[in-house]
Formats: C-alpha cells, structure tokens, sequence
C-alpha cells in the first residue's frame, strides 16, 4: 500500500467535510482494500450489514447516491418508483467520478462537488455503528444511522430486494 492513503487529497476532503458537518467518527486506514463490502468487513472485524455501500445510479442522467447495507443488494426497478422514474441505470466510472469526486471502489457518502439527492438503506439502523468509505479504498470511517442522514440530508429508504 503505497503512497499513505491517509494523504491522499479524497480522503483529506472527507476528513475536512466530516470536521465541518460536525462527525463523530474518525478515518480509519485500513491495511488491506476494503473495496467491496466484504474485504471491509473482514478488515475491521464486523458484520458484512454494517458496511455502507455507497452506489451511484444514473436517474434520467442525474446522480443518485444510494447508501445500502454491504449485505443488500439493491432493487433497481424499486429505487426508480422510489424517485419517480422509469430510467435508473448503474452509473459506469466516469458518471461516478463527475458526480462524486470519487473513483469507484472509494465513493464516500460525503465530500461531492455538488450536493447528491440520496437514499439510505433503513436497514443499517439495525447496527449501532456502521463503517462507510472515506475517499480510498483503504480509508473509512465509522458513523451511524442517524448521523448518516444528517450529513448526506438523505432520505430513509427501503432499497434491498426481500
């Protein structure tokens, strides 16, 4: 792993936005990838659910940040009745990094450009303490339900197939 991922300018500019919105939680550099849910599950020792998969959807060529549960896998038809359109597709990398600063594998929930309509899994309130990317695939950070909400200004929702 090298440079130190903790330097790296996306994870400065989530630190910076965590600071400002007021976050509890601190990054964490992890040794190993945590660019799927799994890998940080494993790194920090915790149930696959507690992970946040931040996901990028294209709605009729606008973003939506879609924070689900690592374990979920999201229901695209449901997120399009959840936004009210027809046309939501998975946004490929370049989308990703427009909209988000971010490359895939690192989007953080927070620290875009612009803000991102988002929707949050209302699963992940089932775990006091959930672990979302920091900008790096070796970087996170711990939060909460209720503090995730507060700094994306995302809306409840239930995204997962059933």
């Amino acid at each position: 792993m090298s440079p130190d991922p903790s330097t790296h300018p996306s994870v400065q500019r989530v630190r910076a936005t965590l600071s400002t919105l007021g976050a509890g939680g601190e990054v964490r550099v992890l040794t190993d990838s945590a660019r799927t849910a799994v890998q940080a599950a494993e790194a920090l020792g915790v149930a696959v659910g507690q992970i946040v998969k931040s996901l990028v959807f294209s709605t009729d060529a606008r973003p939506l940040l879609v924070l689900a549960a690592g374990d979920h896998q999201v229901d695209v038809a449901l997120l399009g009745s959840l936004v009210g359109t027809a046309q939501v597709a998975r946004a490929d990398a370049e989308f990703v990094r427009t909209h988000t600063g971010f490359a895939i594998g690192g989007v953080a929930p927070v620290g875009h450009p612009h803000p991102l309509r988002t929707l949050v899994d209302t699963d992940l309130a089932a775990y006091p303490v959930v672990w979302a990317a920091a900008g790096h695939p070796h970087a996170v950070f711990p939060t909460t339900y209720a503090e995730l909400l507060r700094l994306t200004g995302g809306t409840p929702a239930d995204v997962a197939r059933r």
